[in-house]
């Protein structure tokens, strides 16, 4: 959740037309009937009373549009007012199911979200770092080798890669890359060039141009062949002095099952190819792939597997790969640490490769990757520490940086958070305020009607948090320092036939009511006559008002 959802505050709209969640449509325009009566400009003349019910009556037909439209209302109760502000929400079918609606609000607030991280140029960017500490473990692989006072850990290579995209036309993008890189003292870069163009919904095609180590061209695409079927092509030619080498990979893929998707990829690059045959499983929690691979001179099987932990918001990895040349094995997690970041560790395995433990931060779309050899065999003591060395790191890196942080940004966005309620409080102030001065000859009306029939009469009526010795409802006064507030008009207009019903529990929504104490208790004090018995009565927030009592 972003700081701007953090510091929303939604409106009731059952609340301020003061009816039950279920309510009827037939109920709802009652309801906005009786407000519009006394509530409507045009039923005032008076040029500060008609501004005022002008401020009144709008948020009235607000909240009738938003509980008279099946669509809107039902978004509104799912979602708020949030769901309602959300774009293209109410372009999806109106019979779709509760959780249908949360998927696609969800959906669109992704979407929302990545365009607005996304736009202008794209940048994409990766760092990766190799580091030799493999002199670290050198004691445990031999008893002879005098060990010296630091062990020598060294930076065997960097690469660096950065890309932007250009938007030509809704249908053209035009992408700029660039790659460097350092290994043993020797350093290499490329440049490159990239034009796509979608052709259709069944395909696009692009054309790269680059330099570096020779001039290089090449192109890819890929086309849909059908419903289960796609495929993909790339062809790529290297200018070098001594000839031009090109490289080639096509693939061929089929749509098993919803879940599940074959492909069968041929590559070629100048005396080595390949035909591999991949099978891939994603489902929400788990991700499955196959690879068998036959080729020159590399043949390998290999298979990875990851498990989603959606509500730890946690991926584990396994993975295991067995060749020609040897095997490898990996076990990792990755973790989210904030909404745009996540922090990824693993440790891998095998022969001639050794132990390494690769991390990996990503924040937004750019990702930082140290690639740490810590022994060229499979030593236990490089095992453990490539294993226990990330987690005790995350833990400390957990407390001393990262929940500070949190807990810093969350103090900030509450202390915005009681600003923006000072701000809203104000105008619900001056609402409520002006809401009572169109109260009053209404209220003088139905006081002297109950009087008449020794009805349902509010003598005092105060709402909000009270101190300890604040019982005497005659003697209690409401001015700006109190942390309570005088409805005893609002709640005399709720009289009908010397009755009030009040079915929503945010008593400071309804008209004339605003929150004096916000984030608080608070309970609603009322002092009544009702056939000449004088009674009083506290209402918690959490319940209904019903007056006169009932047995």
């Amino acid at each position: 959740m972003d700081d701007a959802e953090l510091l929303e505050v939604d409106d009731d709209y059952y609340a301020f037309l003061n009816l039950p969640r279920d309510a009827t449509l037939e109920q709802i325009n009652t309801a906005y009937k009786q407000l519009s009566r006394q509530f409507h400009p045009d039923k005032h003349i008076d040029p500060a009373k008609k501004k005022d019910a002008e401020m009144i009556f709008n948020r009235i037909k607000t909240a009738h549009a938003v509980l008279s439209s099946p669509e809107d209302r039902q978004i509104y109760d799912l979602l708020g007012t949030k769901g309602l502000r959300t774009d293209g929400l109410q372009l999806i079918p109106r019979k779709s199911s509760p959780s249908e609606i949360r998927e696609e609000y969800e959906r669109l607030a992704r979407e929302k979200e990545e365009r607005r991280l996304q736009q202008l140029t794209n940048p994409k960017g990766n760092i990766t770092l190799h580091v030799n500490c493999t002199d670290i473990f050198n004691s445990y692989e031999t008893d002879y080798d005098e060990p010296g006072m630091f062990s020598n850990i060294e930076i065997a290579g960097m690469t660096m890669f950065q890309s932007i995209e250009v938007p030509m036309s809704s249908n053209n993008v035009a992408t700029l890359a660039g790659n460097l890189s350092v290994s043993n003292g020797q350093g290499n870069g490329r440049f490159t060039l990239s034009a796509r163009k979608i052709l259709s919904s069944k395909g696009w095609i692009e054309v790269d141009v680059g330099a570096g180590n020779g001039l290089n061209l090449g192109g890819k695409g890929t086309r849909n062949l059908g419903k289960r079927y796609f495929t993909t092509g790339q062809l790529n030619l290297n200018f070098r002095p001594n000839g031009i080498v090109p490289a080639l990979v096509g693939t061929f893929a089929v749509q098993l099952d919803k879940h599940t998707v074959g492909y069968l990829t041929y590559s070629a690059a100048g005396m080595q190819s390949s035909l591999s045959t991949i099978i891939e499983r994603n489902t929400e929690r788990n991700y499955v792939n196959l690879t068998f691979s036959l080729g020159l001179p590399h043949s390998f099987i290999s298979c990875n597997y990851i498990r989603r932990l959606i509500e730890q918001e946690m991926k584990l990895k396994l993975a295991g790969k067995v060749g020609t040349f040897g095997f490898m094995a990996e076990y990792g997690v990755e973790k989210k640490v904030s909404k745009y970041s996540s922090l990824h560790a693993s440790v891998t395995f095998g022969v001639p490769t050794g132990v390494a433990l690769k991390i990996r931060f990503i924040r937004s779309s750019q990702s930082y990757n140290f690639n740490i050899q810590l022994s060229e065999k499979i030593i236990p003591a490089a095992l453990f520490y490539a294993t226990t060395l990330p987690i005790i790191s995350y833990f400390i890196l957990k407390k001393c940086i990262l929940e500070p942080l949190e807990s810093e940004k969350q103090r900030e966005v509450i202390e915005k958070k009681k600003e923006m309620y000072e701000e809203r409080l104000q105008q619900r102030r001056k609402e409520a305020e002006a809401a009572i001065s169109l109260m009053l000859a209404q209220y003088e009306r139905i006081c002297s009607e109950e009087e008449a029939k020794a009805g349902l009469v509010i003598l005092h009526a105060f709402y909000g948090k009270f101190d300890d010795d604040e019982d005497n409802l005659e003697e209690m006064v409401a001015d700006d320092r109190s942390s309570f507030i005088d409805v005893k008009i609002p709640l005399q207009c709720l009289v009908k036939d010397s009755n009030i019903t009040v079915h929503t529990s945010l008593k400071y929504e309804l008209p004339g009511f605003y929150d004096p104490a916000i984030g608080e208790n608070k309970v609603l004090k009322v002092q009544f006559k009702y056939r000449n018995n004088l009674e009083t009565v506290v209402i918690e927030e959490k319940d209904e008002i019903k007056l006169p009592l009932t047995k």
